[in-house]
């Protein structure tokens, strides 16, 4: 795959093999092989987060008796174009299910119900502005910010151990190590990519609680975005030893009028000897010049202090 492919906004047709390769394959016929079955399996975000949390499962334990994430996982959606109206898969790559025709998929926003951002009228302003002006941060091959991380490549290594929980992903250069040993959150002025994050068991669910992040990254390619101020609290349950229920609720009041949760499946690769690849970025990447020729930006991010003067913008 060329870098082009990957991450030119424009370039459409690159972008379709990348989603053939992310989508999950359609249900068996009777009678028919397939591969592993996943628990609330479903196209709908929303009714695959219902199912998963009526869903109780005894999972595989590490010898410290924590729940065992280990393994190589997928996410099969492409929530990074647009968080409320992601691409459909199915029909974009030409799998037929039902009737159903080609459009978008349904929102990942599970709550609120109507699956739209509860964003702040500024706010919904400026994503609109930043769609016109800005380049998305990845095309510049910076990193996706939480929780894009987990959609953002096409796939995850998680290794585990008693004092922290590593997440790699084939998105250039991007991991996360998550300290599991109740440490404070590192000083408010350090702001990340990443953020800083902290982790902690509920039961059988993984809860991940970032902040200190630094307002540069967008939730999806349409220009969604938060703060230096916002929590993300991400958590990870396994549905059965191949299916992990995700989500994610983004807290920040600057932004948005409440907090907001996306929720989606993940699944484990279970192809022998599947190693992740690094798709590397930064060598040859020509979609910025592109990009600046048409008169486009690279975004500056929205810090904390910043948000008084634009509420007080005339509306555009």
């Amino acid at each position: 795959m060329t870098i082009s492919s990957r991450f030119f906004i424009l370039g459409v047709a690159g972008a379709v093999t990348t989603a053939a390769m992310l989508v999950l394959p359609p249900p068996a016929e009777a009678g028919q092989a397939s591969g592993p079955q996943h628990t609330c399996a479903s196209d709908d975000p929303a009714l695959f987060w219902r199912c998963a949390q009526a869903t109780r499962f005894e999972p595989p334990r590490t010898r410290d008796g924590a729940p065992d994430f280990s393994g190589t996982w997928r996410h099969g959606n492409e929530a990074k174009e647009d968080l409320e109206e992601p691409w459909d898969n199915a029909a974009r790559v030409g799998v037929v299910r039902g009737a159903r025709a080609a459009g978008p998929g349904k929102s990942f926003i599970v709550d609120p119900p109507d699956g739209k951002l509860p964003m702040q009228p500024w706010a919904a302003a400026r994503k609109r502005e930043n769609q016109a002006q800005y380049i998305d941060q990845n095309v510049h091959c910076y990193l996706s910010g939480v929780p894009r991380f987990i959609y953002e490549g096409p796939a995850y290594q998680i290794l585990q151990s008693r004092e922290s929980i590593a997440i790699m992903s084939e998105e250039a250069h991007a991991f996360r190590v998550i300290p599991m040993d109740n440490r404070p959150h590192v000083a408010k002025n350090i702001r990340l990519w990443l953020g800083d994050a902290r982790g902690r068991w509920e039961g059988n669910t993984l809860v991940i609680d970032t902040t200190n992040h630094n307002g540069r990254a967008w939730l999806d390619r349409r220009g969604a975005f938060y703060t230096d101020a916002a929590r993300v609290t991400e958590r990870l349950t396994l549905l059965d030893r191949n299916t992990i229920a995700y989500a994610a609720t983004v807290d920040d009041p600057l932004v948005y009028t409440r907090p907001f949760t996306i929720a989606f499946m993940m699944t484990r690769h279970t192809t022998e000897g599947y190693e992740i690849w690094e798709d590397s970025c930064f060598e040859g990447e020509k979609d910025s010049e592109h990009l600046y020729s048409i008169g486009l930006k690279k975004y500056p991010g929205i810090a904390s202090e910043d948000v008084p003067a634009l509420k007080g913008r005339p509306s555009r």
